[in-house]
């Protein structure tokens, strides 16, 4: 075994703040929900073509409707706290948003800012690693995908030893190559679309989603799918030497063990 620096400064820079504007990001977004707590496949609004709907129906009840089937989420989704002492008709509890009470003003100042911040350490990171010769060492190939599975049995401790791979294993490549290049474009774009003054000076951005509707339930599925990345990311790392991990990402060392960065 051997230490390598493996993490300039600037990649350990931008991923923390990323991960601090990312929860901000999901935190105040969910405040800006909660004043529509709705999402429509439709150009405008249509509770006909409605594909969730978090809501009181009744004083003290909340409920969850996703493609037309509801399940009572009371305290939970629907029906939680409200920031203040007590409960009401909020779609997410106050301790998941930003402010912790309804203010939906200062939750997109909130969102604003750190969307600016995250979109900074994405370029933060792509740049870094361009620098470095690193980027297409990222980016999954058509000879990485037979390797996808024999990687997850190997996470899963379903097979002793991980495929042949490089710095980055295929599980890695496909991950950066997707939310780097799809997801957090996508986000950043859904975004823009939903905001009224771009709307009003680059409206053909909104349309290429299908309206400012359809921008929103794509902006909701790209966080889900972020959330989704940083569950996957986790487990990543807790299985696979989460001292060792977390050291590299903080101080830049990191120790290589007999099946790492092997093969082409």
């Amino acid at each position: 075994m051997k230490r390598i620096y493996r993490y300039a400064v600037l990649t350990r820079a931008s991923h923390w703040l990323w991960v601090v504007a990312f929860a901000v990001l999901v935190s105040s977004g969910l405040q800006i929900f909660n004043a529509s707590p709705n999402l429509d496949a439709s150009d405008k609004s249509s509770p006909a073509r409605r594909v969730l709907a978090i809501g009181s129906p009744a004083n003290g009840v909340g409920t969850t409707t996703i493609f037309g089937h509801t399940f009572t989420t009371t305290g939970v989704l629907g029906w939680t706290d409200d920031g203040m002492g007590s409960t009401g008709a909020h779609a997410f509890p106050a301790w998941l948003i930003v402010p912790g009470f309804q203010d939906l003003a200062d939750g997109r100042r909130w969102h604003l800012f750190f969307a600016w911040i995250a979109i900074v350490c994405w370029l933060a990171w792509l740049g870094s690693a361009l620098v470095k010769g690193s980027l297409q060492q990222m980016i999954l190939r058509p000879s990485d995908l037979p390797k996808l599975w024999p990687m997850q049995a190997y996470y899963l401790k379903l097979r002793k030893e991980p495929p042949p791979h490089g710095t980055y294993n295929p599980l890695q490549k496909a991950s950066y190559t997707v939310i780097g290049f799809v997801i957090a474009p996508l986000v950043v774009l859904t975004g823009l679309a939903l905001s009224p003054g771009i709307d009003a000076i680059a409206h053909p951005l909104t349309a290429v989603f299908g309206g400012r509707q359809f921008a929103r339930l794509w902006h909701f599925t790209g966080m889900l799918l972020l959330l989704g990345f940083l569950a996957v990311h986790t487990f990543q790392v807790a299985t696979q030497g989460v001292v060792n991990q977390m050291r590299a990402m903080v101080t830049g060392w990191f120790v290589v063990g007999e099946h790492d960065g092997v093969g082409p």
